[in-house]
């Protein structure tokens, strides 16, 4: 028998319902506007007349993206470094957080507030560098993926996520059966562990998809460049190519690389936004035990 609701709780609901909605255009719409963007004509956008469907239909922004070479090249090695470095990255917190989320280790607790004061305080920048070029990682591939590679926030949700998922009954079964940590780990942790493991692929695979200022700060060679740097020089506007030598502003230039911004916006973020609805599942479960429970 369903329940007849008051009207105060109709009147909530339609509250709810319009907020809902308006939220959902305020969110929606921006993203909707690039995409309509660069898909229109530059005059058109530079003066304002995009709304809602694209004005002027051409895709001279993509054409003008992709018809520089360096722009595979930067979605190659970005491919590289987000499949490697993720799966890195989820091995390290992985490695920290089982440890941590057991009883039977001695000082975890202590460890544990070790990590999070790294949250808070950090060498910065000159440091890091020093110990990247004292490393031999300086212009190496592998400098992409091993600079910030763990994350602390990931090492306390994984380490919260096992300490609810897995009780402590499943680890006592193991010891009467003659399992060790390592097998534990391997055998148990990791086959209950599918929710936090998407999770955290999510979260790396989006750091290290967007990051650009490792590559700015420690590559040299442009044939390691990731794309995000390839496509931020896109984006800085050259005012040398602006200005001809009697010092008039070529605008037609000007609104084309106008046009282009929104194009390498699109570009850059099409294959997260793929990759998002397949992982939303598991990534509201494991966001949420790590909220509520930490």
């Amino acid at each position: 028998m369903k329940m007849r609701q008051s009207r105060e709780d109709n009147i909530f609901s339609v509250v709810i319902a319009v907020m809902t909605c308006i939220f959902i255009v305020v969110i929606l719409y921006p993203l909707w506007f690039v995409l309509v963007a660069s898909f229109s004509g530059p005059v058109e956008v530079f003066a304002g007349r995009v709304w809602i469907w694209p004005v002027n239909f051409n895709i001279e922004a993509y054409r003008r993206i992709f018809m520089d070479g360096e722009v595979f090249v930067g979605y190659r090695n970005t491919i590289v470094y987000t499949i490697l470095g993720t799966f890195v990255s989820i091995i390290l917190t992985l490695s920290a957080a089982y440890p941590l989320s057991r009883k039977k280790l001695y000082g975890r607790n202590i460890i544990m507030g070790l990590f999070a004061f790294t949250m808070f305080f950090g060498g910065g920048l000159i440091p890091t560098y020093l110990i990247v070029k004292g490393a031999g990682l300086y212009n190496n591939l592998w400098v992409m993926i091993l600079v910030g590679s763990l994350s602390v926030y990931n090492v306390i949700v994984a380490r919260t996520f096992l300490q609810s998922t897995i009780v402590e009954e499943i680890y006592e079964a193991s010891d009467v059966d003659g399992a060790n940590d390592i097998k534990v780990f391997f055998t148990v942790v990791l086959p209950l562990s599918a929710p936090i493991l998407a999770v955290l692929t999510l979260f790396y695979a989006v750091g290290f998809w967007n990051n650009y200022f490792t590559g700015l700060i420690y590559l040299r060679d442009r044939s390691r460049y990731p794309l995000q740097l390839y496509l931020r020089e896109i984006l800085v506007i050259d005012t040398a190519d602006n200005v001809v030598e009697t010092l008039e502003v070529d605008m037609n230039r000007v609104l084309v690389k106008e046009s282009i911004k929104y194009g390498v916006i699109i570009v850059s973020s099409v294959p997260m936004l793929i990759l998002y609805p397949f992982l939303q599942r598991f990534f509201v479960k494991g966001v949420m035990i790590g909220a509520i429970k930490g």
